[in-house]
């Protein structure tokens, strides 16, 4: 009777997980949305280096006259996060207008205290995506990825640095932390504010997007490029065309690597007609079951030509594609399918050569601190390893 009893719970759980699931994804993509920016003329500069950052972040934020929008994914509690938040509480009570907005999930150990404390300095905080019923676990999957700061209009910044010690090295396991993100000033920079300000109105319900104080004139920079904001719903497509225009080269950087069908049938085309790839991969990771997840998927990359590399020298979370020396794409969104169809995400598509090319001087130079990975490897009798890359076969969507 209870064994009975519990099946009929399980059962139930099960169905309304599924039922959940499918009709959250259903309003998902009705309501889900890509923006293409246009294309902008900004001065770029790219950090991989956390300290090296997050001076030039801190500097910038206390500079700040007017305004400081700020979006991450995850801000922690410990006295790194604790410095970054005393700077825009400092910065509010001298009357800088500030804003900050966190991912409810991502930061979901973010203390009231540490709120309250926002609060009662006049910063204005919010949660975004912030799980709710009827699609309740779909929402709990459904994230903001994106990290933004955009600094009196004039200064952004975008890419895969989050507030933690972990990002600048204080987490022994993962250090040195490995990570591009970049900083402009010019044009793009009204772009992020504009993405920044969207969300914060998703969020908060205040709407400040038509407030030309938060747009002030903007010079034309060196770098062309353009932004692009996915909600779950577009970045499967952008990726899979940017595959298929390669002709000679693409280069893949990720913290993960588990794309979605299509996408990697995009990547075995390209090999097949000539194209290289390389990918470069942590070689020690920060969640479980996600370095085996990549791996049914690197044996057949591996016997079509490409190159795969895992990085040694620290931890890897750097989220860059390069196509032909000609456009490299950095930003928030990683080679998985979380970031596909669940996260919304915002990558800098990057045109200009100069650029271009310390973008992939940067990740050349990790790939010589990085393990060539063969097929050999992949192939050797290892029970454990196998068990764990059926486990993430079945869970793949939501690592």
């Amino acid at each position: 009777m209870i064994f009975s009893i519990l099946f009929i719970i399980v059962a139930l759980i099960c169905l309304w997980l599924f039922l959940d699931f499918t009709y959250g994804r259903k309003r998902h993509v009705k309501r889900g949305k890509k923006i293409n920016f246009p294309e902008r003329k900004s001065d770029i500069r790219i950090f991989t280096d956390g300290p090296d950052l997050f001076e030039d972040f801190f500097k910038e934020l206390e500079a700040a006259s007017d305004h400081i929008h700020v979006l991450f994914y995850i801000v922690r509690n410990d006295a790194f996060s604790d410095r970054f938040l005393q700077i825009l509480e400092d910065k509010a009570s001298s009357g800088v207008e500030v804003r900050l907005l966190l991912d409810w999930f991502g930061s979901f150990g973010f203390k009231r205290k540490y709120r309250e404390r926002l609060k009662r300095n006049q910063v204005q905080f919010a949660f975004c995506h912030v799980p709710r019923f009827p699609f309740f676990f779909y929402t709990l999957q459904e994230r903001n990825h994106r990290k933004i700061t955009v600094i009196d209009g004039k200064v952004g910044y975008v890419g895969g640095f989050n507030i933690g010690k972990e990002y600048i090295g204080g987490n022994p396991k993962l250090s040195p932390w490995r990570d591009y993100h970049l900083k402009l000033q010019g044009e793009g920079v009204s772009d992020l504010q504009r993405q920044f300000l969207a969300d914060w109105k998703l969020a908060t319900k205040e709407c400040l997007e038509n407030d030309s104080r938060y747009f002030p004139p903007l010079p034309k920079g060196s770098a062309r490029h353009h932004f692009s904001a996915t909600e779950g719903v577009e970045l499967e497509n952008i990726y899979i065309r940017f595959i298929k225009e390669a002709k000679k080269s693409f280069y893949i950087g990720s913290p993960y690597f588990v794309p979605s069908p299509s996408l990697f049938q995009a990547l075995i085309d390209a090999l097949k007609r000539g194209v290289e790839i390389s990918i470069v991969v942590p070689k020690c990771s920060d969640h479980a079951l996600v370095k085996e997840a990549a791996y049914p998927y690197f044996r057949k990359l591996l016997k079509h030509g490409a190159q795969v590399y895992q990085f040694e020298t620290g931890f890897f979370h750097a989220k860059i594609l390069i196509r032909d020396d000609s456009v490299c794409d950095i930003g928030t969104a990683n080679f998985d399918m979380r970031s596909l169809f669940l996260n919304y995400e915002i990558n800098c598509y990057i045109y200009e050569p100069a650029v271009v090319a310390k973008a992939k001087s940067l990740l050349l130079e990790d790939i010589t601190q990085s393990a060539r990975l063969t097929l050999e490897q992949l192939n050797q009798p290892n029970f454990f390893r196998a068990f764990k890359e059926q486990i993430s076969r079945t869970i793949s969507y939501f690592l």
